[in-house]
């Protein structure tokens, strides 16, 4: 630690340049600071000439989006390296390459994705993503399967459930998202116009029982290694290509976290649309697509796991009868109830999404906020009883009636 600083921009060429093998050795390199996150700084270092580039990620020593009052360690970046080795290994057409990582300056160096966008910024632009569903559904089948009791050995598990300790950052996503939204936190950030619907929450007890079981799972539950931020805004996404971005927030914890992440972020698109699309006709049809991608998520990660469950499975009990329809049955009541926290989380506290942040009508946003609401607390609240992926389709349609 006594080494590391922040990099500034010449500095970050100056690294980069340093690399063997990726740029000429005559070249004029530049360097934007790219990174819209809340955490790091984000370099992309590109050779105009030859058209090569890469990024460059630093951990900072405290949360970017707050500043040097919320400190954070920087071995998330640790963490985040070897998650993206441990993810290529098992589904390598799905993460970024990873080139280097330099513990020192808790720098990560990999691939630059500038031929993808951002998966929220399309989304927001009412583009549509043919393959998504089944890329994602790859992805959270082979490294939720494979990291966890099912398909990896139960003592080699441990010792990963070891490396992957991760408590600041785990500390971030239990106050912000099990926490805060459900009191008058300092940290709340939500639209003065859906200040009746917030306070309602935070007096809803019923609601916060619920909120209060799923909190236990994510604190207790050491299933599979999870990415632990899975959002529209760690994918990077074209009509052909999924790149999932951003582990630094791993752990083990419930499957059903990261696969009820991605369903609330579809979620939250499905309630700002109220504003992006002004055709109602053409609006319709995109939240129709967008819930055909739940669905397909669901259904492609779900026929993924069984089949790596029926050929790798490392567990003599788990082929017990009845155990495995048992086991897809909790998970889909853990990503339904995750997903609800997620999207309430999103609503009221830090860091919310620009599908609905953005939106500049603080009239039609607080009608987007009143629908992901709506849509979150149903989820939560019959995420229990849960038999089918069709349940939240049906909780979406209906929230849209705020």
């Amino acid at each position: 630690m006594s080494d590391y600083h922040a990099l500034n921009a010449k500095e970050a060429i100056d690294y980069a340049r340093s690399i063997e093998g990726i740029f000429p050795e005559d070249a004029e390199l530049s360097s934007r600071e790219i990174g819209d996150g809340n955490l790091n700084l984000v370099f992309h270092i590109s050779d105009p000439k030859s058209g090569k580039s890469l990024i460059l990620k630093q951990a900072l020593p405290y949360a970017k989006v707050v500043g040097e009052t919320w400190p954070l360690t920087i071995d998330r970046a640790r963490i985040e390296s070897e998650a993206l080795l441990l993810q290529s290994s098992l589904c390598p057409e799905l993460v970024p390459h990873v080139y280097i990582y330099d513990s020192v300056l808790a720098l990560t160096v990999m691939e630059d994705l500038s031929d993808h966008v951002i998966m929220r910024k399309g989304l927001i632009e009412g583009n549509e993503y043919p393959l998504f569903a089944e890329h994602i559904g790859h992805f959270l089948a082979h490294t939720l399967f494979y990291t966890s009791d099912l398909g990896l050995n139960q003592q080699q598990k441990k010792l990963r459930v070891q490396q992957f300790i991760n408590p600041e950052l785990c500390k971030i996503s239990e106050d912000l998202i099990f926490d805060h939204p459900y009191t008058n936190a300092e940290t709340n950030n939500f639209n003065p116009l859906i200040g009746n619907e917030v306070k309602q929450i935070w007096h809803n007890s019923k609601l916060q029982f619920e909120v209060a079981l799923l909190r236990e799972g994510f604190l207790t539950h050491a299933q599979a290694l999870l990415h632990g931020d899975l959002h529209t805004g760690s994918i990077f996404i074209t009509s052909r290509s999924t790149k999932v971005i951003d582990p630094e927030f791993a752990f083990y914890g419930p499957m059903g976290f990261d696969i009820g992440a991605v369903i609330a972020n579809l979620l939250l698109n499905y309630a700002g649309q109220e504003a992006w699309i002004a055709d109602e006709t053409a609006r319709i049809k995109f939240r129709e697509y967008l819930l055909q991608t739940v669905q397909d998520v669901w259904q492609h990660f779900s026929e993924q796991f069984l089949a790596l469950w029926q050929k790798d499975s490392v567990d003599r009990l788990s082929s017990v009868p009845g155990y495995r329809e048992n086991y897809m049955q909790r998970l889909l009541q853990d990503a339904m109830g995750y997903a609800g926290c997620k999207m309430i989380r999103r609503i009221i506290g830090l860091a919310p999404v620009a599908d609905i942040q953005s939106i500049n009508d603080p009239n039609i946003r607080a009608k987007a906020e009143r629908i992901a609401l709506s849509i979150g607390q149903a989820l939560i609240l019959q995420h229990r009883q849960a038999s089918s992926i069709d349940e939240i389709l049906e909780i979406a349609k209906r929230g849209l009636e705020q």
